[in-house]
């Protein structure tokens, strides 16, 4: 019995091995448009695509980095100003778009841009630092991905969205986590859709890497601003000793962070490239051996191994 087990296990796994290498052709005639630009995925990933031919129009937040990002790759790739939080940006970007590709469509859209901070303790932050971060990381790209959906439609393409295993396990107060689980649902909704269309989704969940806009350094700067306007209660219910514990805790699951990108962006190719894309992308070996496996297990668990390096509040029970 057992051997019939392991022999179906191993045709799985060949099976999937297979299924994956198999490519789509013709990459040069087809066009993928990229969120976030600047820096970090989004700017290792254009000039990756864009070494494998493909006609990458890549979304910058400043012009200083779409420069950069033109400095270092091909007269193919084009790039255009975009802040996914403003509607009358995402209406211009998308009108761009549509004489770029015209009537091949878009074969594919990645929307990759967003931002980590304000992250802390939930009562040390206002709706403001929850609403900015909503609005970079989920209803943006939902904005984004409604106003490009038909060039997608008529290239038969793919959607592909930068969630976290964060989004699957909160591990942190601040609207980040509530905005990966939103782009999970979205994604997830969004794919059985269009699944009828011939258009695929696929969602990107890494781990911890840093970037230049997730590091140590900056989180830490995020915190001490966060902190020096806590009202006075909520800073006496925690103490000053909470918050130093609580900030090296934070550097330290930042520190730990992979600054290999192409766990990612390879990911983001794949699910571009590939004839048969997964559905979920784990990225990072802390995502598949730890964050994975504790979204399954019961709540009371995954509890006790997400708070047991925390600090008590000096209030607290």
């Amino acid at each position: 019995m057992w051997l019939y087990l392991a022999a179906l296990l191993a045709l799985y796994f060949l099976r999937r091995w297979h299924r994956e290498r198999q490519m789509v052709g013709n990459l040069p005639d087809k066009h993928v448009f990229i969120t976030g630009c600047d820096s970090g995925f989004g700017h290792l990933l254009a000039k990756q695509l864009d070494g494998r031919g493909l006609r990458v129009l890549a979304a910058c937040l400043t012009e200083q980095g779409a420069e950069r990002l033109q400095q270092t790759t091909s007269g193919r790739l084009q790039t255009v100003i975009l802040d996914v939080t403003c509607s009358d940006s995402i209406a211009a970007a998308t009108a761009w778009v549509k004489e770029q590709v015209g009537d091949r469509g878009l074969w594919g859209l990645v929307n990759n841009a967003g931002i980590a901070t304000p992250t802390a303790p939930s009562e040390w932050l206002s709706k403001a630092d929850f609403v900015r971060v909503l609005d970079v990381n989920l209803v943006g790209p939902i904005e984004v991905t409604l106003s490009l959906l038909p060039l997608v439609h008529r290239a038969r393409g793919r959607v592909v969205n930068m969630a976290s295993v964060l989004g699957r396990v909160s591990g942190m107060g601040g609207g980040y986590c509530p905005a990966k689980y939103g782009v999970e649902a979205f994604s997830d909704s969004l794919r059985r859709e269009l699944h009828y269309f011939g258009v695929k989704v696929s969602i990107i969940e890494p781990g911890a890497f840093e970037t230049s806009l997730v590091s140590p350094q900056s989180l830490q700067q995020s915190l001490e601003q966060v902190w020096s306007r806590v009202p006075a209660d909520v800073r006496e219910a925690y103490g000053q000793q909470y918050f130093d514990h609580y900030q090296k805790v934070m550097q330290r699951f930042f520190r730990s962070a992979s600054h290999n990108l192409r766990l990612v962006t390879n990911a983001m190719e794949h699910a571009l490239t590939a004839r048969h894309p997964r559905t979920r992308y784990s990225c990072g070996w802390d995502a598949k051996l730890f964050y994975l496996p504790v979204s399954y297990l019961p709540a009371s668990w995954a509890d006790f191994l997400l708070t047991r390096s925390m600090p008590k509040p000096a209030q607290g029970i």
